[in-house]
């Protein structure tokens, strides 16, 4: 069953959603100096709230509270529903240590005592 609403509460309803997004979410990236709050994340790109998001487009830094969690080329594409969306032309995960360049067996000891 559907029911038509007034804009007013359409408006309401939307604003609220926004909000909400944004305060469950610790999801932020940074651009140079400047901390700005993710409202969605999936495989392809994120999206922003319209009224705050800036027209960004380049290398930026997707944060998880303090842990870093990618480093992306990203393009502006559209704006939806009153969020921004943005595609990752690029998408690194972050790591804490660097690539190993060799084979390391399952059960290989941790160190060797002489």
């Amino acid at each position: 069953m559907l029911y038509d609403l007034p804009k007013e509460i359409l408006e309401g309803l939307r604003q609220a959603r926004r909000r909400d997004l944004g305060r469950k979410n610790r999801l932020r990236l940074h651009v140079g100096d400047q901390v700005l709050a993710i409202l969605r994340l999936w495989d392809g790109g994120f999206s922003m709230d319209a009224d705050t998001a800036p027209n960004l487009r380049g290398f930026v830094d997707i944060y998880d509270g303090a842990r870093q969690l990618y480093q992306c080329l990203i393009v502006c594409s559209s704006l939806e529903n009153g969020e921004r969306i943005y595609e990752f032309k690029r998408q690194t995960a972050v790591v804490d240590e660097p690539p190993k360049d060799y084979y390391v067996e399952p059960d290989a000891p941790v160190a060797l005592l002489r």
